[in-house]
């Protein structure tokens, strides 16, 4: 489960990890959590958010359009596609990361109601 993930990772990256838990499951309290593809994954009416870590970064992954929105706020980071990694010697943007995962839970919202 994901505390196990979390406990497994190195002890100094233990705390990033667990900002990230948080966020998202402020953002979206109501999201599922599990382990996906070897990661905590969180599911809210779709996938919502996955992330990962990595020996120089965490990985916070939201499938498009999500950082192609985002790109000018994202322009001193890593990104493809669907990827944002966050280096593990800088401090987190709380702020951008609570933005991106309520882009993506009201991106689903609006696709559910359509469905």
């Amino acid at each position: 489960d994901v505390d196990e993930y979390i406990d497994g990772a190195p002890k100094e990256l233990q705390g990033r990890l667990k900002v990230f838990r948080k966020i998202i499951k402020s953002v979206a309290p109501k999201a599922e959590e599990k382990i996906s593809y070897g990661m905590p994954y969180y599911g809210f009416k779709g996938r919502l958010a996955y992330f990962s870590y990595f020996k120089n970064h965490i990985g916070l992954y939201l499938t498009p359009p999500i950082v192609a929105q985002f790109k000018k706020e994202l322009k001193s980071y890593g990104t493809s596609t669907a990827t944002i990694r966050f280096p593990n010697h800088e401090k987190l943007p709380i702020t951008l990361i609570k933005n991106l995962v309520k882009a993506r839970a009201q991106l689903n919202k609006e696709i559910a109601k359509k469905a």
